[in-house]
């Protein structure tokens, strides 16, 4: 019975061709359209990524992600350390500043502060250069995808010449000397990364009353992360977050307050319907059109759950095949765009759900078809 539903399925090529296409489409879709909604979202929290030392970010209480930067005052940094259970507590800086380039257009920078002494929450990777190197006088750091793109200077012909080390900046009418290039993760906003030290960094930035952005603390040996962080907002009346809670508070935010959920929502659940629609119309009518087959079978003595198992057959090889091509190219389409503005992240959770939503596809074609076959009479062989 196996190969006879085998023969029956990929008999008909055009209708076989056109479930596997269906469940294909589907498939790329659900799959390709999360993998970029994952890729985005993991980019809200790439900077909290790359400062990866710290256990416990320490911040102003109405911050509500990484980039919702409300400055503390300095002292607030000796309060932190103060506090039982802290191993070390450093400053750090992160502003949006201004980079005047060749041409006179400016270019707004993420620029990141680093502890003078400790240089902790500096880039994860160094291309060119040490990070020590940031101890010298006016020394930056630049993220190498920003030293290509955005600050990369015009040559002859407007060619662009990638920032190297050497080069000088104009960040907010102070001059910066680059001392090496990094890799950093991507971010949301995609602005070019530049890191210097903490002293350096104030002086760059406008002159405020409030300059501190965040305090990076390191919890003691054994001790407990959740409990410290209610100590430290209990003596400093800040707010204290792990790095994995202000990693969820940060996603939650950009889930809550903007459209990109409903956008890519959108697109996941019109793959998912036109799949459904596409694969359950095409077998539907492939079951239709094999009717004398089934009452043939049936007239030889084959049961009702013969019949039902061979239906079951024929959907799992058509949702196997599809599943298989639909997430093939939806790999192949995260290779090709590896490296390039788009976000693209396939965590094996996706191929999960994907699958379970290309299973349900097949269940609903194969039910509509079953009911369909349940009421066969074998009579319907010997009609004209």
């Amino acid at each position: 019975m196996i190969s006879v539903a085998i023969k029956m399925l990929v008999g008909d090529r055009a209708k076989y061709l056109g479930i596997v296409m269906g469940l294909t489409f589907a498939s790329f879709l659900i799959t390709q359209q999360m993998s970029i909604f994952t890729g985005l979202m993991t980019r809200t929290y790439g900077f909290i990524t790359d400062a990866g030392l710290a256990d416990i970010w320490v911040m102003d209480p109405k911050v509500q992600f990484i980039d919702d930067v409300k400055p503390l005052q300095d002292t607030q940094l000796y309060r932190v350390r103060g506090v039982d259970g802290v191993e070390w507590a450093v400053p750090l800086y992160k502003g949006m500043l201004k980079v005047r380039l060749e041409n006179g257009n400016y270019q707004s920078t993420n620029v990141v502060g680093l502890d003078d002494a400790t240089l902790i929450g500096g880039p994860p990777k160094m291309l060119e250069g040490n990070l020590e190197d940031l101890r010298r006088a006016d020394a930056v750091i630049v993220d190498a995808v920003g030293a290509r793109g955005k600050l990369a200077k015009f040559g002859p012909g407007g060619v662009r010449i990638p920032l190297k080390v050497g080069d000088t900046l104009e960040l907010n009418d102070h001059r910066a000397i680059v001392v090496g290039l990094c890799q950093v993760s991507r971010t949301f906003q995609s602005q070019p990364v530049i890191y210097t030290t903490y002293t350096r960094a104030v002086t760059f930035a406008p002159r405020e009353r409030k300059l501190l952005s965040f305090v990076l603390v390191k919890a003691r040996e054994g001790e407990d992360q959740k409990v410290l962080c209610e100590r430290i907002k209990k003596v400093t009346g800040l707010a204290a977050y792990s790095r994995e809670d202000f990693k969820m508070m940060t996603v939650n935010y950009f889930l809550k307050y903007t459209g990109i959920p409903i956008n890519f929502g959108m697109a996941v659940i019109m793959g998912f319907v036109i799949g459904t629609a596409i694969a359950g119309m095409i077998f539907y009518n492939f079951t239709l059109d094999n009717l004398r087959h089934f009452g043939t079978l049936k007239a030889m003595g084959a049961t009702n759950r013969q019949l039902l198992g061979m239906i079951i057959l024929q959907a799992i090889v058509v949702g196997g095949v599809g599943y298989g091509l639909g997430v093939g190219a939806a790999t192949g389409f995260g290779f090709i765009t590896k490296g390039s503005e788009l976000a693209f992240r396939m965590p094996w959770q996706i191929l999960a759900i994907t699958a379970c939503a290309i299973t349900v596809i097949c269940i609903f074609a194969a039910l509509i078809s079953i009911r369909k076959v349940m009421k066969l009479e074998p009579a319907i062989v010997f009609k004209s």
